[in-house]
């Protein structure tokens, strides 16, 4: 049981995380998208820490968090496609799902067992500086319990891991508050959408000249594929124009609501607030949930996505 600390982002705070995670415990860290739990990509215990804080399944892969296109280097093959999406879109919400690179040194676990790496560049300098104080790549899922809401700000990590990790890094309020758009690059340059966010496929084409493959049938490729996902405690009712009796109402636009997404309909404002209005719901002990719709366009496509595995049955 850890006595877990909030650090600033102070120089020091970060020679702290850093120091703790070469010793191997588990540090939250800010990242544009969400909160992540990191640990050292390249420590076995390290990452098998952070299954075990999250009671994640072991066959969901994570993802490794780099500081810079050399240290992904040293981890993945990068063929053209994978130069041209990192060139346009890191540091950024990205992910690349990647061959590994014979003889890298990352844990096994981070794959799953899987021959490919999934792997990022975030935005936020407090995590690039982290990571480059650490010395190495950071697996860095979202940080909390598997399967729940992800964390958008300190708040959110300390109530769902506290007791259970080192730190949190307080980096403030996630700027996009999704997680990242996850892009599979195939041996033959097909380049598939795993799992949308932010980074739309109008996006790629407009800025790399790509059109993206839709979907999979390989199984779990990288996380957040699993269908329960990302879900408050309440059941969630979607496409709702207006709330049964007993239902707490989530709105977006003009239909109100308890709690609303964005009173404007800006689906950029929606998506930051996503998260944080599902740990409001669990704070207002929400039974029954109805979710008014949202267009399924561009970032909205990414929205509704985690409100189907939101609202998905569960084991």
């Amino acid at each position: 049981m850890w006595q877990t600390r909030k650090l600033d982002g102070s120089d020091a705070a970060l020679d702290e995380a850093a120091a703790l995670l070469r010793s191997g415990a588990l540090v939250a860290m800010p990242t544009e998208t969400v909160y992540g739990l990191a640990g050292d990509a390249c420590n076995d215990r390290a990452v098998a820490e952070i299954y075990a804080a999250k009671g994640r399944p072991s066959f969901n892969p994570l993802i490794a968090h780099v500081a810079d296109l050399e240290m992904a280097g040293q981890l993945v093959e990068l063929p053209p496609q994978a130069r041209q999406l990192a060139d346009a879109f890191w540091p950024g919400p990205l992910t690349l799902v990647l061959p590994l690179k014979a003889g890298a040194a990352v844990s096994g676990l981070v794959t799953a067992g899987l021959p490919t790496l999934a792997i990022r560049m975030p935005a936020h300098p407090l995590a690039r500086a982290l990571i480059a104080r650490q010395g190495g790549p950071l697996a860095a899922p979202s940080a909390n319990p598997s399967g729940r809401i992800s964390p958008t700000l300190a708040e959110h990590v300390m109530t769902g891991l506290g007791g259970r990790i080192a730190a949190i890094l307080d980096g403030g309020p996630c700027t996009v508050g999704l997680e990242s758009t996850i892009l599979a690059v195939d041996p033959d340059g097909t380049v598939r959408l795993l799992r949308p966010g932010s980074i739309t496929a109008e996006d790629v084409r407009e800025r790399t000249g790509i059109t993206l493959s839709s979907g999979t049938d390989k199984g779990i490729e990288a996380p957040g594929q699993m269908l329960s996902h990302y879900a408050p405690k309440g059941t969630m009712r979607l496409e709702a124009k207006t709330p049964a009796p007993g239902e707490t109402f989530l709105g977006f636009g003009p239909s109100g609501g308890d709690l609303n997404l964005s009173p404007s309909g800006d689906l950029t404002e929606a998506a930051a607030n996503l998260f944080r209005a599902m740990h409001e719901l669990d704070r207002m002990n929400a039974k029954a949930i109805a979710v008014a719709p949202i267009p399924d366009t561009g970032l909205g496509r990414a929205i509704n996505d985690r409100l189907r595995r939101a609202a998905a049955p569960r084991d």
